[in-house]
């Protein structure tokens, strides 16, 4: 429990961060056509089950959807879960081939070794440019990111993504970008949907490395690995 009033703690300061303008970790550039945004990563996700994506879909995104029409909103196929990022969306990419193998080579070796874990996803939270669903995490997954993290330094292939804190992770799925100014009536909806989130504990029991772009587009998977 002290583990997860301290991930809320970290989530706490990027909503104020986001309020006062002074963010201190990456975000995503906006583009006018998210579908076909030639820029791509390499990152690791969760795919989440379809009784999950099914609830987000019909819960959050299709009320939302209902009053501000002109957002870009994820169908339920490209919901996922960030895991570890490896090299954050650019065209051309900032990684090569001999990256992805490297990559590829500890994540079969190290995500195998892990638990496990449960999500509790308890908010919503707008970004700048996009809304997320928000959750804590069982410690498993400070464990996951911290140990990938230090190989692929070691292997010479480092995250170049800025986070504001550099442990206490938590997870999050991007439901919805933006590229025109948000409605008073859309923050309102989000608010009120915030408020009333009621999602049982969700267990990630697989890791997926690929490459892709901000809408889980341009999509080609490396490798998917179990945890124990």
């Amino acid at each position: 429990m002290d583990y997860q009033q301290n991930q809320k703690r970290v989530i706490e300061n990027i909503e104020k961060q986001i309020k006062q303008n002074s963010l201190q970790f990456s975000t995503v550039d906006p583009v006018e056509d998210f579908d076909n945004d030639p820029r791509v990563c390499l990152t690791s996700v969760h795919i989440p089950n379809n009784f999950l994506k099914n609830k987000i879909q019909k819960q959050i995104i299709d009320p939302l959807r209902a009053v501000s029409p002109e957002h870009y909103y994820y169908l339920a196929d490209p919901l996922h879960m960030t895991i570890k990022n490896i090299r954050v969306i650019n065209n051309p990419p900032y990684f090569n081939d001999q990256d992805i193998e490297k990559a590829k080579q500890i994540f079969s070796q190290t995500i195998p070794k892990h638990s496990k874990f449960k999500v509790y996803f308890y908010r919503l939270l707008l970004f700048p440019n996009n809304l997320a669903l928000i959750g804590t995490t069982d410690e498993e997954m400070d464990k996951i990111v911290l140990g990938l993290d230090r190989k692929l330094r070691r292997a010479g292939v480092p995250d170049d993504k800025i986070y504001s804190n550099p442990k206490y992770f938590f997870s999050n799925i991007t439901l919805a970008r933006f590229n025109t100014p948000l409605a008073e009536k859309f923050r309102i909806k989000v608010k009120n949907l915030s408020i009333s989130l009621s999602f049982e504990p969700y267990l990630v029991d697989l890791v997926t490395l690929l490459t892709c772009n901000a809408v889980f587009k341009r999509r080609k998977i490396i490798g998917s690995w179990e945890l124990k």
